[in-house]
């Protein structure tokens, strides 16, 4: 389809081929063939500021790049000069008025002002009046106004008159009325109306809100508000679990994860869906707040709520799971440095599976939170320390974890490990070819995407059919290998 570029673009861009070409060419002023103009010479042949003759430029005075002796600098010619002239008179004049001030003028300009001002007019008033008066910008009686009040505060023309608050302005505002300023406070600090001061705490906090991270797995079910307080019960109470002993090699403050429940599964279920459903709800009262088009208080305060206890729901579900971290960083290295190294990655990826773990398939959490700390670790750890995990899974996992059987708290780590070792094994079961497949169809390498058939194959210098005979193949390895460790794994179609 062709597509129409604008009048304005296309000069834009020919003004920067021209400049370009011209600076490639390295062009002598003295060989022009006609007058050629620095930007200070049309500065002072205008009276206006340098400033004014680069906004001419980006309004389509056409520059060059010339050799003034041995420099190089920006030009013009006398005839594209007088191009723009004749198509933007007005744009000239209007530069000419805002051209610089002399000491005289600034004098003249204040005094006016004063008594403009002495008599009651507003600072926009006297603008208009003024530049009326001397044939001068508005823009330039406006800025010499307020620069001669910031400068001289004591002898100020409008003592009162209060700046736009920045962005950064308005954050300040909302971090101090967070620790503690009153409204009055702020009114006086930043001269603003108490009015004025609440719509800007409710302009940032509103804000705030929607950078909030809301995103959750959906269920159906939480349609249904006659069951919300179901959802927002307190986690069932589970009967006195058998305490599981640390490792003797762990130092205290990592011994003492393992003094923390590990949930069952009910436990687990529950605040699965608590934590989703209350970012569900703060989700759909954001997107109501924002169609309505007001700053509401109390739907703000209720939207934060919501969103504060579901990071506390979540924070709970990490920490009954973090010694899964300690048990599997164990398991891969031996220096105390790329442990504890490995501990503070491992518990970043079991966050990063607590926010993604779908409850309603009934699937362990520690299954589901073990092969997304191992695909982390494996990215991570040197190759002498992986050679049994070089298999990782991507975001869709090759390995399903199983319908909930769940063990008793005591049992659940030893029963976790041997599948692990047995997972191992069978991995193992490809050869060269087949795991470079699968770590490319699967996009199981470091900072990869999964790959498609055709894009295997052109890797590998085979078609896109022999890439699907050699994955299926693979995977029946697999399929073989788990069924014979007794493992139920699903791994495509069978």
């Amino acid at each position: 389809m062709r597509q129409t570029i604008r009048t304005e673009d296309l000069q834009h861009d020919l003004r920067l081929l021209i400049e370009d070409l011209s600076d490639s060419a390295d062009l002598d002023a003295e060989s022009a063939g006609e007058r050629v103009h620095t930007v200070n010479d049309l500065a002072k042949q205008f009276h206006v500021s340098t400033k004014t003759i680069s906004r001419w430029r980006e309004a389509g005075l056409v520059s060059r790049k010339f050799l003034f002796g041995k420099r190089k600098r920006v030009g013009f010619l006398h005839s594209s000069v007088e191009r723009f002239i004749a198509a933007n008179r007005d744009k000239v004049r209007r530069g000419e008025r805002f051209s610089q001030l002399s000491s005289d003028e600034k004098t003249e300009m204040i005094e006016r002002a004063r008594q403009l001002a002495e008599g009651g007019a507003s600072l926009s008033e006297v603008t208009v009046q003024l530049a009326q008066q001397m044939n001068r910008s508005p823009e330039t009686i406006r800025y010499t106004l307020k620069n001669f009040d910031a400068r001289n505060q004591k002898l100020a023309i409008f003592p009162h008159h209060r700046e736009s608050l920045t962005e950064e302005d308005k954050r300040v505002v909302a971090q101090l009325h967070a620790h503690g300023a009153t409204i009055p406070q702020l009114c006086k600090r930043f001269k603003r109306t108490r009015s004025s001061i609440r719509r800007i705490l409710d302009e940032v906090r509103m804000q705030q809100l929607l950078e909030l991270p809301l995103d959750h797995i959906y269920n159906e079910d939480f349609e249904d508000l006659s069951r919300e307080e179901e959802y927002l019960a307190e986690m069932p109470e589970a009967s006195a679990p058998r305490k599981v002993r640390a490792p003797s090699d762990l130092p205290s403050y990592l011994a003492a994860l393992y003094d923390v429940a590990l949930l069952n599964r009910e436990q687990e279920g529950h605040l699965f869906r608590k934590m989703n459903y209350l970012k569900h709800r703060a989700g759909v009262l954001r997107d109501e707040l924002v169609a309505s088009g007001q700053s509401n208080s109390e739907t703000m305060d209720k939207i934060q709520s919501l969103y504060e206890d579901a990071v506390r729901v979540k924070n709970k579900i990490v920490q009954a799971n973090l010694r899964l971290v300690v048990s599997i960083a164990k398991r891969h290295v031996a220096s105390s440095e790329d442990f504890f190294s490995l501990i503070s990655d491992g518990n970043m990826s079991l966050i990063r599976a607590v926010e993604k773990f779908d409850y309603s398939r009934g699937n362990k959490f520690s299954t589901y939170a073990t092969w997304a700390i191992m695909k982390n670790f494996a990215r991570t750890i040197p190759k002498e320390f992986r050679h049994r995990d070089r298999f990782r899974t991507s975001g869709e996992e090759v390995f399903v974890g199983h319908q909930d059987e769940r063990l008793d708290p005591y049992t659940e780590e030893t029963v976790q490990r041997q599948r692990q070792r047995e997972l191992a094994r069978i991995l193992d079961r490809l050869d060269e070819r087949e795991q470079k497949i699968i770590s490319a169809r699967f996009g199981l390498q470091r900072g990869a995407e999964p790959l498609t058939l055709k894009e295997v194959g052109a890797e590998m210098g085979v078609t896109k059919e022999r890439v699907r005979q050699l994955e299926a193949r693979a995977l029946s390895k697999l399929r073989d290998a788990a069924r014979e460790a007794k493992i139920d794994v699903e791994l495509g179609a069978g």
